[in-house]
């Protein structure tokens, strides 16, 4: 290029077009900036998510290295959420292309809400009147422009005020007054939709009482600590008949999942010892029946216990009246459970779960990057398969499949199994994985036989995972007792749910109703049998 041509015109109107075009391709570069940072963003948040799914693959079952990945996960999980706000803030919305992105966000960004459909709706018409704004001219209707804005009603309280007037009769004399209202909690001012939120708010979405009291307080309403907790405590004593008869016909079962989580537990005795922090670990155990994946008639059902420590007599207790298959971890507690009577009759078969044993062979490919472990979870990994396919099918089915496809399957992989336990250091983590499998193959094979037994104790685990999270907010339980009111509360919650209900209107119907409700009705309100009292009843009632 000669100097003539890279020196500036002398015309100030072509110094000022070609400043106007820098300044334009500047404009440009700095959106392309901004652009390319929130793709950035998007991307680092993308392998965040990918980093959780791994640790949350990796994670222990037992030992206190499943607590190290856990408290790891969490911390992940919060840096992924910080992650995702900082790229969607760096977003321009008047800048978004209308064609597909170059480069994908994650789903998770972009996803839609979804409404239900009975979500309230209120229309809004913007009308623009029936003259021509231009020239005056009668306006006709050609279309309309539907857009969507998902708004909250913010929840208030409010005081219902019941006067009972007392009328006397000119001629007896006579005092008439109508009798007062059954109340959930007799002489409190909670009413049942009050008492169900806090149940709710404290037990499903682990909002501890201290929490609400400061979102009361800015309601309008100072409720004491001190009365939330009895409120809560009472709440839940009302309501355990109907706990009583949810675990009852939930034992009745004969096929049940079965886990068990720690919680830590206040012990007085321990402060007054001056061991530790006066914190013992106590247990959350669960029972789950759910005939759902092959379309049984039995509605699914949950029942929680807790005890104060993990030793086998409580869920002897808890199983007493159980007899039937029982799908369960390892847990050495159960295998008395297992053994037959004096007849030789079993009460109870195990069903071994086969992700467990998938976790033992992951942890060692992890770890390791052990080509036998690989192909014992591509082995596995078949059989899961062939169980996507028929989820959801008959008993009958289910077993014809097992048998025709699975136990093939299922045969080579002890075959394989016992070939290479002979291949691998006998203290090694392989070797035990393969002698878990071997040593309780009757059990590991029950599913073959009976299409109702699923192929692994999932459920059990998604059970349980309530406890898991409410125990990050809540910290601990009040000693035993309230160890005891956080099983009742979370069985029959967690029930409602199982059935499809609002577990907050559930609850809040079955406050409204239990006082007055016959003691032999009470079945009625059973979550899989309820049924929601119409308005018209509750006037009359």
């Amino acid at each position: 290029m000669s100097e003539a041509a890279s020196l500036p015109p002398d015309d100030p109107a072509k110094l000022r077009a070609m400043i106007a075009a820098l300044e334009a391709e500047n404009a440009a570069m700095r959106a392309e900036t901004t652009r390319l940072t929130a793709v950035l963003k998007a991307h680092e948040a993308l392998v965040q998510a990918l980093q959780i799914r791994i640790a949350k693959l990796q994670r222990q079952k037992f030992g206190a290295s499943s607590e190290k990945i856990e408290r790891e996960i969490e911390q992940l999980e919060l840096a992924l959420e910080a992650l995702e706000v900082a790229a969607s803030a760096a977003r321009e919305p008047e800048e978004e292309p209308k064609a597909e992105p170059a480069v994908a966000e994650p789903a998770s960004m972009r996803r839609k809400p979804k409404v239900s459909e009975a979500t309230p709706r209120e229309r809004i018409v913007l009308d623009p009147g029936d003259a021509c704004p231009d020239c005056g001219g009668e306006l006709r209707l050609v279309g309309e422009d539907m857009s969507e804005i998902l708004e909250l009603i913010s929840a208030r309280l409010k005081v219902i005020e019941t006067a009972r007037p007392k009328k006397s009769c000119r001629r007896c004399e006579k005092i008439t007054q109508t009798p007062a209202p059954a109340r959930p909690i007799p002489r409190s001012m909670a009413g049942p939709g009050l008492l169900a939120h806090i149940l709710v708010s404290k037990f499903d979405d682990h909002l501890p009482l201290y929490r609400q009291n400061e979102i009361f307080a800015r309601m309008g309403a100072d409720i004491p600590a001190s009365t939330l907790v009895d409120w809560c405590g009472q709440g839940v004593r009302v309501l355990s008949p109907l706990v009583a008869r949810i675990r009852a016909d939930v034992m009745t079962a004969d096929r049940l999942h079965a886990d068990d989580t720690p919680v830590r537990v206040l012990d007085r005795s321990k402060r007054l010892e001056g061991l530790g922090k006066g914190v013992k670990e106590g247990r959350i155990w669960t029972y789950l029946r759910d005939d759902r994946p092959w379309g049984g008639t039995a509605p699914p059902g949950i029942a929680y216990f807790f005890s104060p420590d993990r030793k086998s007599a409580h869920p002897h207790r808890h199983l007493a009246e159980f007899s039937g298959i029982l799908q369960a971890d390892a847990y050495t507690g159960f295998k008395a459970l297992y053994e037959p009577d004096a007849t030789g009759a079993m009460r109870i078969r195990e069903a071994a779960c086969w992700a467990h044993l998938r976790r033992d062979f992951h942890d060692v490919w992890t770890g390791t990057k052990s080509e036998i472990a690989r192909e014992a979870l591509d082995r596995i990994g078949a059989l899961y398969d062939i169980e996507r396919e028929i989820t959801g099918c008959s008993a009958e089915e289910r077993r014809r499949v097992r048998q025709t496809r699975t136990r093939p399957l299922a045969e080579d992989f002890k075959a394989w199994s016992e070939a290479q336990l002979g291949r691998v250091s006998g203290k090694s983590a392989l070797a035990k994985a393969f002698r878990y499998a071997l040593r309780r193959w009757p059990s590991f094979t029950l599913f073959l036989e009976d299409g109702r037994v699923a192929i692994d104790n999932n459920p059990a685990e998604r059970a349980i995972k309530p406890v898991v999270i409410g125990r990050k907010n809540w910290l601990f339980a009040g000693a035993d007792a309230g160890g005891e009111t956080l099983a009742e509360a979370m069985t029959i919650i967690e029930s409602a749910k199982l059935s499809g209900h609002d577990p907050e209107a559930y609850l809040a119907d079955i406050l409204a109703r239990i006082g007055d409700h016959k003691i032999n009705r009470l079945d009625e309100l059973l979550p899989w049998n309820w049924v929601p009292q119409s308005k018209e009843a509750k006037a009359v009632a």
